[in-house]
């Protein structure tokens, strides 16, 4: 026994000190090499059979004790990585079969007889004080941010959008995007006695053939008692608000396509059309996007196709379009209705080819499906219809999420991606250049860009703004501001005068990295930080993680041997850190803001990335299985940072719940949200702090709701400290942002949609819940 001690001592000795080694030579710490060299000497102490293996172990815990607390404080899951491991051994070193022959041989008597100096009691003590830390660690959440928000500061939330209080209208509950219901029945004190009140399956489940990115993202809208839901599949179904029943299915038979990069649908659009009679048909319509590049207009009332709309119902996306490539354009969210028009953006794959579709925004007339007026980013002056023979910019950014719009102001907010390759910037033109990662205000009449504020310069980093803009009015300095948040990927949410786009919250210009991109790259020298920011502390070695000593110690060769220098480090041939990751720190899913309250409610994500860029003029170089790009000179790779046994390198936690005033941009709490439950063989209920794709909504009862974690649960917050005090088992993944509601006879209800989600591996289903307080 004892020589196998000694042998895994060796070899763990001489990991630790040849990768010291290594990491030295990289400019990381020193730590490694001297814990190897100790781990070489306890195994030649123990092999003599010698006591002082004891001592020197001791020394090893007690030295690794402090560089551990010294790095990374009392942080539980940083200790366990840096002392779990060498803490086990100790207690290896401790067991009888292993302490007697050393005690025995090296004094020369029996255990029981030995000289009061001799024995294991140093290395008993410093497993005793490493267990006392460990202990206070648990206790401990140097990440948690205690705070609360504040009460209510405006006396009305009203808006020209007027939609009844118990409804919600449209994606965000009204155009605004706000993601905000006035309904109070459930609150902070109440929310814990929520219990399912029914559960139904849609029928549209992930086939074979599909692609990965099969998706149940969406947020059914509620108008007078009636659920309106669209599925991956793109199937439009309606449901009694109160029972789950159907009412209606319209299936409009999209065909697999394998080079679709999404099988998803957000949401539908609802429409009350004022010049049609009550009673008549198609008064009250659902717009549906299909993934197969469709809009069509169905009847509210049964689900049937509106024929007067467009051709016979339906109109056909790839009009006007460069390269109708099946499958590389479609629409993934819901249009924006306003003032008379249909507005529809367009997802455009990702990383697939220079010869893409456009990224056109589009106004049709609402009831005849007429063209209107197109703004398209590579060629943002021409909004007059093309001509039959015309055709739109190929491969100009897109709006592939959803969009807001203020009646009032006659004003539509799109939030713009990138053009393909997101990570080569060459030959980009001064339209693309402008208009890349920003968010534009386009007049509702014209399609005339009234104003647009870039998130990222010239960005390489698939930083597309991905979510649909909040409006809301804020108070300050007393005067009333009509206000635009915008939440972003690389963790910024800018607050913006919705009017003019300026700056309500200060925005600085702060340095880029200019070191290691392609020749030519037309890097920016500065990128925008916004006053109320999630951008997490540049990676450094202390935040490396993983399932022990060894495996963290090989994270940190990692983020040495790679080009990082922060947030904005270029993409190269030689592999880039994508911190925040292209995942996104916010996503689709937004944020909810309370426009009584003037506050925010965010689930900021952490998870770093890698992108390599492939030279496809290497001989030999493979570009199957990733990013192809074709047209380009390099090929893209991208990778979540990863250790060795596929624990990620960065350290937990990655996932968070915030609460933030928008009118000072303070983020005034911040918890880590979720368990790994789901994401381990075992079925740890562990909170962590996971990753999650998905948004929140808030009640003005001080409630949010939100789902979107890798762990199967859907759960409410208190808004005013961000405390979770609800949640409830989901048989998928919730990867869909909640919506609430309250039907004719006064109950309210919380609903989410749970199928999962391809991208992130959560279970799959076809699963739509509702919840409400018992009765009585």
């Amino acid at each position: 026994m004892l020589v196998l001690t000694s042998l895994i001592f060796a070899l763990i000795g001489l990991f630790l000190g040849g990768g010291g080694i290594w990491l030295i030579t990289l400019g990381g710490s020193w730590f490694y090499l001297i814990a190897g060299a100790a781990f070489l000497a306890t195994a030649f102490f123990v092999l003599v059979r010698s006591a002082l293996a004891y001592w020197v172990y001791a020394a090893t815990i007690l030295v690794t004790l402090v560089w551990a607390l010294l790095e990374v404080g009392f942080d539980w899951w940083q200790l366990g990585a840096r002392g779990g491991l060498v803490v086990l051994l100790g207690l290896w070193l401790l067991l009888p079969w292993v302490r007697r022959p050393i005690l025995r041989d090296d004094y020369g008597f029996p255990e029981k007889d030995k000289p009061a100096r001799a024995g294991p009691w140093p290395l008993v003590a410093a497993v005793l004080v490493s267990m006392v830390v460990a202990v206070i660690s648990l206790f401990t959440d140097p990440h948690a941010i205690e705070g609360a928000l504040p009460g209510a500061r405006s006396a009305s939330a009203e808006t020209a959008d007027a939609v009844p209080d118990g409804e919600w209208h449209g994606y965000g509950r009204t155009e605004r995007g706000q993601r905000w219901s006035p309904l109070d029945q459930v609150t902070p004190e109440n929310v814990g006695d929520l219990e399912l009140a029914w559960q139904i399956q849609t029928g549209d489940m992930m086939g074979p053939n599909d692609v990965v990115e099969t998706t149940y993202e969406n947020t059914p809208l509620m108008v007078d008692d009636t659920l309106y839901v669209c599925t991956p599949h793109s199937w439009a179904m309606a449901f009694n608000a109160r029972t789950g029943e159907e009412k209606w299915k319209f299936d409009p038979k999209v065909p697999v396509d394998g080079n679709r990069q999404h099988q998803t649908c957000r949401g539908v659009t609802y429409y009350d059309d004022p010049d049609i009679a009550e009673g008549e048909r198609c008064k009250t319509r659902v717009y549906l996007p299909t993934s197969d590049a469709r809009l069509i207009a169905l009847n509210a009332e049964d689900g049937t196709i509106c024929e007067d709309f467009a051709d016979n119902g339906t109109l056909q996306l790839q009009k006007n379009m460069p390269y109708k490539t099946q499958g590389y354009y479609y629409s993934t969210s819901p249009p924006l209705a306003i003032n008379g028009k249909i507005v529809v953006g367009g997802s455009v794959n990702d990383n697939y080819s220079t010869d893409s579709p456009s990224g056109v925004i589009r106004a049709y007339d609402i009831d005849t499906g007429e063209l209107i007026w197109n703004f398209d980013t590579g060629n943002p002056e021409q909004t007059e219809p093309l001509g039959p023979d015309e055709t739109y910019t190929k491969n100009s950014p897109n709006s592939w999420s959803v969009m807001s719009g203020d009646s009032d102001l006659g004003l539509i907010y799109a939030p713009i991606g990138n053009r393909t390759p997101d990570q080569i910037g060459l030959n980009r033109s001064p339209a693309v250049e402008k208009y890349s990662s920003s968010v534009v205000a386009l007049d509702a009449e014209t399609g005339k860009p009234v104003w647009n504020f870039q998130g990222v310069h010239h960005d390489l980093w698939d930083m597309d703004v991905p979510a649909q803009p909040a409006l809301l009015d804020l108070t300050i300095d007393g005067e009333t501001v009509p206000a635009l948040v915008q939440a972003t990927k690389q963790g910024e949410v800018f607050v913006l005068n919705r009017e003019t786009g300026e700056p309500i919250l200060p925005v600085k210009e702060v340095p880029a990295p200019q070191e290691g991109g392609l020749d030519g790259e037309n890097l920016s020298l500065t990128q925008p930080v916004s006053a109320l920011s999630f951008n997490p502390p540049k990676l450094e070695g202390r935040d490396m993680w993983g399932a022990s000593l060894l495996d963290q110690l090989v994270c940190r060769i990692k983020l040495k041997q790679y080009n990082y220098e922060g947030r904005y480090t270029p993409p190269s041939v030689d592999g880039t850190i994508v911190y925040p990751g292209n995942f996104g720190t916010l996503n689709w899913g937004s944020v909810a803001v309370d426009p009584e309250r003037q506050v925010m409610f965010a689930m900021p994500v952490y998870m770093a990335y890698t992108s390599t860029l492939v030279p496809k003029s290497t001989p030999g170089v493979a570009t199957q299985g990733i990013n192809s790009n074709n047209g380009a000179d390099y090929a893209v790779s991208f990778s979540t940072l990863l250790g060795p046994l596929g624990v990620p390198c960065q350290a937990p936690p990655w996932g968070y719940v915030a609460g933030a005033d928008l009118t000072t941009g303070e983020i005034v709490w911040k918890h880590k949200n979720g368990t790994i439950q789901d994401m381990t063989p075992l079925p740890l209920k562990i909170k962590m702090g996971v990753p999650g794709i998905g948004g929140p909504i808030m009640t003005r009862g001080g409630v949010a709701f939100l789902g979107a974690t890798m762990d199967n649960y859907i759960r409410g917050y208190d808004v005013t400290t961000g405390e979770q005090l609800w949640e409830a088992r989901l048989p998928a993944g919730g990867q869909a942002t909640p919506m609430t509601y309250e039907t004719a006879d006064g109950a309210q209800y919380v609903l989410i949609v749970a199928g999962g989600h391809g991208s992130v591996g959560t279970e799959t289903g076809d699963y739509i819940l509702a919840y409400k307080l018992p009765e009585g």
